[in-house]
């Protein structure tokens, strides 16, 4: 069996060492300073961070899909952001998907033993038709974990684009993707509890990854939530009409109708006002501008 100490994320932390006889407000105070250091970790790693970005913009705009591939807290952080993706950005569920050793049940039972089964994520891969439009992403933060390593290697043997995230260094934990994130979240506050700093550092760089890839591919306008659903709950149903109001200047009840005719789509509504069109010519004119608002309210005709 390999010794993994010598692994970044396995390190003892010195300002942990006493915490079981720490106080509940001094240990609160040692967790808060470990934690305000990921945000610092996070941003060290922005050049291979932004270089998976354009990837994953590129293969969106060829058709193509962000696969996240894990382990454990990796894997569900994965799935999570995947999930979070439809009703955030109307995106279609098979754009953005998670695969976590184990399948389903590891969601919410620990299934140990799973990571380390390297033909487990090929299945898995083999399952969704891997192709080279594609981005598999795989996130281990100790770097060493066989399903991952296996999703990477097969991804790349079906021509598709490939992201390793780890939080050790390349020297503890060697990986051959296209693009290699490397946030050094350092040892945790319990020894190798890696849901602590790493995979707060992991919730943080997928937020990016999936946010700013549906930012490039038109699915904001400015810093506002343009393209959702406003049919599918109160709550978006609130959200579309403040944003329809902000953006058009329309007085609420008007929003309320133009919602309505826009069936629900935001981004719609917002053309149909702003151009002055019904609603099949608001479509074709985001179409004919990638979906990106702000191009079809410069370029369109009405």
């Amino acid at each position: 069996m390999t010794d993994r100490g010598h692994l970044l994320t396995e390190q003892t932390n010195a300002q942990s060492a006493a915490i079981d006889r720490m106080s509940v407000a001094d240990a609160f105070d040692v967790m808060s300073a470990e934690d305000a250091t990921v945000a610092t970790a996070v941003a060290e790693a922005k050049e291979s961070i932004c270089q998976a970005i354009e990837l994953v913009v590129g293969a969106f705009r060829a058709g193509g899909r962000l696969v996240y591939v894990g382990a454990g807290t990796s894997g569900r952080l994965g799935v999570l952001d995947a999930s979070e993706c439809p009703p955030t950005f109307r995106s279609d569920p098979r754009m953005v998907q998670g695969i976590i050793a184990g399948g389903n049940e590891a969601l919410r039972r620990s299934i140990e033993g799973a990571e380390d089964d390297r033909a487990g994520a090929v299945a898995a891969l083999d399952d969704l038709a891997i192709g080279a439009n594609d981005i598999v992403m795989g996130i281990t933060t100790g770097g060493t974990t066989p399903f991952v390593h296996g999703a990477i290697s097969h991804a790349r043997s079906r021509g598709a684009k490939t992201v390793f995230f780890a939080c050790v260094p390349v020297e503890q934990a060697a990986d051959d993707a296209d693009v290699s994130i490397r946030v050094l979240t350092g040892p945790e506050v319990i020894t190798g509890s890696t849901r602590l700093k790493a995979g707060t550092a992991t919730k943080l760089v997928l937020n990016m990854i999936t946010t700013l890839s549906m930012v490039g591919i038109g699915k904001v306008h400015g810093h506002l939530m343009v393209d959702m659903n406003a049919k599918a709950c109160a709550k978006l149903r609130d959200r579309g009409m403040r944003v329809l109001c902000e953006v058009t200047g329309i007085s609420r009840d008007e929003a309320a109708e133009v919602l309505d005719n826009a069936d629900g789509r935001v981004k719609t509504a917002i053309v149909m006002v702003l151009k002055r069109v019904d609603c099949e010519k608001a479509e074709s004119l985001l179409n004919r501008f990638g979906g990106r608002v702000a191009d079809a309210l410069a370029g369109g005709g009405e």
